[in-house]
């Protein structure tokens, strides 16, 4: 299930590049929340999940953690595919745990281990991996957008952690869903002009809706209960994995010798960083 769980979110690469190009970011984004709400509102009243009393702190992380974790990084990394291989996105959204665990350090206050610096180092070597085989400025916006998008989930990942009244997850995945939609709604709108989907486009972002959004929450979750943590956070290293293989699959990519060594340098990365850890989060897609 675990397994499962981050091949879905490494075809949210393969997703956004079908959606590149041919739906503007924004109305990407709010369609896909639209598209999943109806199927996590009666997952939500089917296990009669209760909304616990928050406080106007909280409520205002919630839209923060909308605006980055949900709205920025699906933007963030629709855009960047506009101009980089997929192959080459899906090494540098592997670097997430390394990103976020250093976000900690800094921002939280947090030690760093020699574990964290490590893991650093290799994320590192991994994006370099994919820049030092950039053909121009126009992979130079692409890594930045895309790595816009890896600060925008360590973002998010640092404000759940600040939540006085942290939510359950299905409750958690619905609230960035609806509040998702409402931060994306305005931009969208503009957008809807310039909105010139082909079959390929929607079809994508229907199975960014229903399948890494609703069926990678329940697999996650549900296969997360039956390990320990630090075996649940190994399992991330399949996300990058599945991106670069189905860019190869799906899209047709050549895999050169430096996208190979940037995955194998952010799997290891993760590897180092979660093994000894206690998964608290999954990241939102």
């Amino acid at each position: 299930m675990l397994t499962l769980a981050m091949m879905t979110v490494g075809s949210t690469v393969i997703a956004s590049k079908f959606i590149a190009g041919s739906m503007p970011p924004f109305f990407a984004t709010a369609l896909r929340f639209a598209l999943a709400l109806p199927v996590l509102i009666p997952l939500l009243l089917l296990q009669r999940e209760r909304w616990p009393k928050l406080t106007r702190s909280d409520g205002f992380l919630l839209l923060l953690q909308a605006g980055a974790g949900s709205v920025g990084y699906t933007t963030l990394l629709i855009s960047g595919l506009s101009y980089l291989p997929a192959a080459d996105a899906g090494v540098i959204i592997g670097t997430l745990p390394a990103v976020s665990a250093l976000f900690s350090v800094m921002v939280l206050g947090e030690r760093p281990s020699a574990r964290l610096l490590i893991a650093v180092g290799l994320a590192t070597i991994g994006v370099m991996a994919v820049a030092w085989k950039g053909s121009g400025p126009l992979s130079l916006i692409g890594m930045a957008c895309i790595l816009g998008a890896v600060v925008c989930e360590s973002a998010f990942i640092l404000l759940n952690k600040r939540m006085r009244v942290p939510l359950r997850p299905l409750l958690q995945t619905t609230a960035m869903t609806v509040l998702g939609l409402l931060v994306s709604l305005p931009v969208a709108f503009l957008e809807l002009p310039f909105a010139m989907p082909g079959s390929e486009a929607i079809a994508a972002v229907i199975w960014y809706a229903l399948v890494p959004t609703v069926g990678g929450f329940l697999l996650w979750y549900g296969g997360a209960a039956r390990v320990s943590g630090s075996e649940a956070a190994t399992f991330t290293a399949v996300a990058p994995l599945t991106a670069v293989l189905l860019a190869a699959l799906v899209l047709g990519e050549q895999i050169e010798m430096s996208q190979a060594v940037g995955v194998a340098a952010v799997m290891l990365a993760i590897l180092v960083l979660t093994i000894p850890a206690r998964l608290k989060t999954v990241p939102q897609v």
